[in-house]
């Protein structure tokens, strides 16, 4: 009866990651095989990725300050 509510908790969680279905079905399915260091494995890989996304936005955040901070420039 536990176990409902925390697989709900793991769910919504996983969801809000951004898991896609298949990762999350590999996630229970690890869940269940008992295969915890292939399971964190799994969730370390989504977080490298989401840092992946996360890195790529910022050199572009970068690239548009530049050229905002080149253009002010120009006109004073």
């Amino acid at each position: 009866m536990n176990r409902i509510p925390e697989e709900a908790q793991i769910l919504q969680n996983l969801k809000d990651a951004g898991c896609d279905e298949a990762a999350i079905q590999k996630f229970f399915q690890l869940q269940n095989e008992g295969k915890t260091k292939e399971l964190l494995r799994l969730l370390s890989l989504h977080r490298a990725t989401l840092l992946d996304c996360i890195h790529t936005s910022q050199h572009r955040i970068d690239c548009l300050d530049y050229l905002i901070y080149s253009i002010k420039q120009a006109t004073k």
